[in-house]
């Protein structure tokens, strides 16, 4: 039987979607880059351990590739919901692909038989779990560290909101400035202010965006169980935090 998919993940699983998904990522989320380099540097791991590695919404496998490429003997369970996402993370990560077992799959709704208890050195996600609420978000890191061997890590690089609703109105003015800049002369979806704060409004309404604050997720963190929760990196809103599972 299929997974069940929610709508954000249906939204991911278009093939338009999909195809234009890493070209439309450098010009809404241009630290990406930086983001999974700052978690991967986060890690204490010696470069050359045997390690596994679980990504929660692999995506198109930026972080993943990165991660196997940084430990060269890592592997990685790779989860997504979106089979179209999936294919096109095989096809783009190429030899490294060899490291990889995909699981087609929620990740609020991973069986034991998908994703063994206690056999992962570390848990990563990038650009995923700010389509959770924070319940939905607590009781999936509670499932992370179950999956996580003992001082197995905990790594997320995501969206945040300001706390303060006037600063946040200045982080998305900045937000859309920026997208407005780095956009491709003849994209009608940025091609002014007002149309790229339109475009972004849909889009996150279509994917149930729903991001809290820095301090917000940082609680719910704690709540579920990651108690030693440290802050890596954070530029406007974006966030990279995480920490060792604690016996």
């Amino acid at each position: 039987m299929k997974p069940q998919k929610t709508d954000s993940v249906r939204a991911y699983d278009a093939a338009n979607r999909v195809q234009a998904y890493d070209v439309d990522m450098d010009v809404m989320h241009p630290l990406r880059s930086k983001m999974v380099a700052v978690a991967l540097e986060a890690l204490p791991f010696e470069r050359h351990a045997t390690l596994r590695g679980l990504d929660l919404g692999v995506g198109t496998g930026v972080f993943a590739a990165r991660f196997l490429e940084f430990f060269p003997q890592a592997t990685v369970v790779a989860v997504d919901g979106a089979e179209s996402m999936v294919s096109f993370c095989k096809a783009r990560l190429g030899e490294l692909a060899n490291r990889v077992e995909f699981v087609i799959s929620d990740f609020q709704r991973l069986t034991d038989e998908q994703v063994p208890p206690a056999a992962f050195d570390v848990v990563f996600s990038a650009y995923a779990l700010h389509h959770l609420t924070a319940a939905e978000k607590q009781s999936l890191i509670g499932n992370a560290l179950g999956w996580l061997k003992p001082a197995g890590w905990f790594v997320n690089a995501d969206l945040v909101i300001a706390a303060d609703p006037g600063v946040e109105r200045r982080i998305q003015q900045l937000r859309v400035e920026g997208v407005v800049a780095r956009a491709k002369d003849g994209d009608d979806r940025f091609g002014s202010t007002a149309a790229t704060r339109a475009f972004l409004d849909q889009l996150e309404q279509n994917e149930q965006d729903q991001p809290l604050s820095l301090l917000e997720d940082l609680a719910v963190a704690k709540a579920a169980g990651l108690s030693s929760v440290e802050v890596f990196w954070k530029e406007y809103r974006e966030a990279v935090w995480g920490g060792p599972k604690i016996a």
